[in-house]
């Protein structure tokens, strides 16, 4: 069994989700962990990180966050102040600072690490699922369920990626297929059961008793 693992950042696949492109770090190296990522913005003045905060993640926890700028120069917003960060500089944010950054020179790029402070890191796959939401948006589901299901075949350590396919195969009329792949994500993460009791894109299911067996109603 490997004990290191070495990759250059143009060895790792560049994902696309609508926003700048990124590069899965902590997935390519199979880090569990904390999350790390590397966003590019290729002009000047791209957005290389989108505003956000910390406080509602996609399984409701509130990481604090390190940025590394690798390459080139970025000037990021913090809570509305800006901060300008030549190569080689680290800006670690708090979950309740509002946060986004901009390329001051072409190629630049960030390198994102995250985790739950006091709390075991989990990670649920949202790196291969950012590239299909778009389309999930879009309300194309039956090409997500199409995209879906390799991934979670292939990754079932992530629950995000179960669960999403649960959401599209209920919108489908895959009914079972949906419970099967909800209890998978449920079993990855108890955060799920919590989420798909309000979560309309269930709806097609909740009346099933194994729902209600799996959400606990």
């Amino acid at each position: 069994m490997d004990t290191y693992r070495i990759a250059r950042l143009d060895q790792m696949e560049e994902l696309d989700d609508g926003r700048e492109p990124y590069r899965a770090v902590r997935h390519h190296l199979g880090i569990t962990a904390f999350g790390v990522t590397a966003w590019t913005g290729r002009e000047v003045g791209d957005r290389i990180l989108n505003e956000h905060d910390e406080t509602d993640g996609d399984t409701g926890d509130r990481n604090e966050e390190l940025y590394l700028v690798l390459e080139g120069r970025a000037r990021f917003e913090l809570d509305g102040e800006p901060v300008d960060a030549a190569a080689g500089t680290f800006v670690f944010v708090e979950p309740d600072a509002k946060r986004t950054a901009f390329a001051e020179e072409a190629g630049t790029t960030i390198v994102a690490v995250g985790a739950t402070a006091g709390k075991p890191y989990q990670a649920v796959g949202w790196e291969l699922w950012s590239p299909i939401r778009p389309r999930y948006e879009a309300g194309e589901h039956e090409e997500v369920v199409e995209a879906l299901t390799p991934l979670v075949a292939d990754n079932p350590e992530y629950p995000l990626l179960a669960y999403n396919l649960a959401c599209v195969e209920s919108l489908t009329g895959r009914r079972a297929e949906a419970l099967q792949h909800l209890r998978q994500a449920i079993e990855g993460s108890d955060f799920f059961r919590d989420f798909a009791r309000n979560d309309s894109d269930l709806d097609a299911i909740r009346e099933d008793p194994g729902f209600r067996e799996l959400v606990g109603d």
